[in-house]
């Protein structure tokens, strides 16, 4: 009796609402459950996908909506537990959500914006996409923001509805590996027989990239410009993400051969005649 007496001792009273110290212990509770609740969950979809291989950052998606779900259930099971109304609340302050409903418009936007992107799927953690002209890594998806790694290593704060509603490209659901293109141009006097094994051989002497019957290095001979022979060097890589460090490290060795094999590479001359003045 003295235990029951106690747990319905008032802690506070105002007349509408009366808490009692069983109220909180039964609020405590709930919380404590959510959170144990959310861990083991969390572990066992973990595991799971481990299991399976997949480590393409869904599951962490899914258990952020488990976070998310299981936390606002919680909320309104301790509100409940504390003998709050919660339908009172929510009545009595919705001209108020409506005034900050229409304040935060865009706010809303993302949040839902965010919730679609955890259910489809589409856009994953450590996907590498093309969104608002940058080409970046996903780090994080929120219900708000994603936050993403640009090729520099710039950490950028996205708004989800970037990801719904504009043009994006994902290369990662690309299974295939992406073309990329380095143009050279030469001398006149270079051999183009040369010009080209010597591209192929830069091409093929980076690790990053694929040579293979469908997949190997080829060269095009693009057009006679103005001061040089304009070749252009195709191959295909599977790094996405630092792939203008591959090209860099190729036109580094582009350089290299080339001297060593004697072609140059021209440049611009401007070439300025001057007449004499009639002084008569």
């Amino acid at each position: 009796m003295e235990i029951n007496e106690l747990l319905k001792t008032e802690i506070i009273n105002t007349g509408k609402l009366s808490i009692t110290i069983g109220d909180i212990l039964n609020a405590t509770v709930i919380l404590i459950a959510a959170y144990i609740s959310i861990r083991v969950l969390s572990a066992l979809i973990t595991h799971s996908f481990v299991r399976k291989s997949k480590s393409d950052g869904r599951h962490i998606s899914i258990i952020k909506l488990l976070k998310y779900f299981i936390w606002i259930l919680a909320i309104i099971l301790t509100l409940q537990s504390l003998g709050i109304d919660i339908t009172f609340l929510i009545a009595s302050s919705a001209a108020l959500l409506v005034g900050i409903g229409l304040g935060l418009q865009n706010v809303f936007k993302d949040f839902i914006s965010g919730i679609t992107l955890l259910f489809e799927g589409t856009i994953k953690v450590n996907d590498i996409v093309d969104v608002d002209g940058m080409v970046v890594q996903v780090n994080e998806i929120s219900l708000r923001t994603s936050k993403v790694t640009t090729r520099e290593d710039n950490v950028v704060i996205i708004p989800n509805h970037k990801f719904i509603e504009d043009k994006i490209v994902n290369w990662t659901n690309n299974m295939l590996p992406t073309r990329f293109k380095i143009n050279v141009g030469v001398d006149y006097s270079s051999d183009v027989d040369l010009v080209e094994k010597s591209l192929i051989e830069c091409a093929l002497s980076h690790k990053d990239v694929l040579n293979d019957n469908n997949y190997s290095p080829s060269v095009r001979l693009m057009d006679f410009g103005s001061s040089s022979i304009d070749f252009q060097l195709i191959f295909y890589s599977y790094n996405l993400f630092r792939i203008e460090k591959v090209k860099s490290q190729i036109r580094f060795e582009i350089a290299r051969t080339f001297k060593e094999q004697h072609i140059i590479i021209p440049f611009n001359q401007l070439v300025i005649h001057q007449t004499k003045a009639d002084n008569s």
